[in-house]
């Protein structure tokens, strides 16, 4: 018997076959990603001709977390998901909801790393950071940055002053890339609660994906993130034209509100549609509130 056909990372066309795969293969478990604070189980998927790698994290393996209900962070996975695609921008990997060998969970699309040299390449899961020709060292896949000085520099929009140890500090800051502001506009939307830099994910093909959703759609502002650069920068025309669609497709009755409603709470969907409400208004980037840490702990 022939080998199962390895499918590479998805384009718009291969979406829906790897949705399938994911939700229908037959999961094996290869590994755990021993790093993460839940647990996540690297598996292959195999489903017809098809396989591919992909992450699970069983619902039993979440730890309680005291702001959001317990058992509900693959929902959450999910939902990011459904989201990103109806931005139309594919910030996320296909992701669904299923059984698995350990009980319900989410399972993911795995991206590997870049091979290709370039600078913003390399599998970031790992959160470690490297020397870069930046300054002190990169990490984020080349997209993230502490350098010397109080200037970011040309391709580059600060952050924050952080603390490197020895009475030093250094500018964090993160590229001027395009990829990275549609993500800081989908995180929120979604109220994500822990952009990190080891949740950067350049694949080979040049796109961008962010991971690690599962701290997100919390009714109350949550938004901590290393992607503080255009904070209070008008929005781009792109995003402003696919946050109006977005709006439209989270009214009561359309498919994607139906769905988000199987995932998350009432109150959790209307705040979303408040957060694409106010961005609409306001026409900026998000500023912090002051009222929550901003940037997550570790930010790798």
């Amino acid at each position: 018997m022939p080998a199962p056909e390895r499918l590479p990372a998805p384009g718009v066309s291969a979406t829906g076959e790897l949705e399938e795969l994911l939700a229908r293969g037959e999961l094996t478990v290869v590994g755990r990603i021993r790093e993460a604070s839940n647990a996540v189980l690297l598996c292959t998927v195999a489903y017809g001709d098809l396989s591919a790698e992909c992450v699970y994290k069983p619902v039993k393996g979440e730890r309680p977390l005291w702001d959001f209900p317990d058992g509900n962070l693959a929902r959450r996975e999910v939902a990011a998901y459904l989201v990103s695609e109806a931005t139309g921008w594919g910030l996320v990997p296909p992701t669904v909801l299923r059984d698995g060998p350990y009980g319900e969970g989410m399972v993911q699309l795995w991206i590997g790393p870049d091979e290709s040299g370039e600078p913003d390449g390399g599998d970031t899961r790992d959160g470690e950071t490297g020397e870069g020709e930046s300054g002190e060292g990169e990490s984020g896949g080349g997209l993230l940055a502490l350098v010397e000085g109080e200037e970011a520099g040309e391709g580059w929009k600060p952050v924050a002053l952080a603390d490197v140890g020895e009475g030093r500090t250094a500018l964090l800051v993160h590229a001027d890339d395009p990829r990275l502001r549609r993500l800081a506009v989908l995180d929120a939307v979604i109220n994500n609660g822990d952009r990190k830099g080891g949740h950067l994910l350049p694949a080979p093909d040049g796109r961008l994906y962010g991971i690690d959703h599962g701290v997100t759609f919390h009714r109350e502002d949550k938004l901590r993130t290393l992607l503080w650069g255009w904070a209070g920068e008008p929005l781009t025309e792109e995003a402003r034209e696919v946050l109006t669609a977005l709006a439209a497709r989270l009214a009561d009755g359309e498919p994607l509100a139906t769905r988000l409603a199987e995932l998350i709470t009432p109150v959790e969907l209307a705040a979303v549609r408040a957060r694409v409400a106010d961005l609409l208004r306001t026409g900026v980037h998000p500023q912090p509130s002051g009222q929550w840490p901003a940037i997550p702990w570790p930010p790798v």
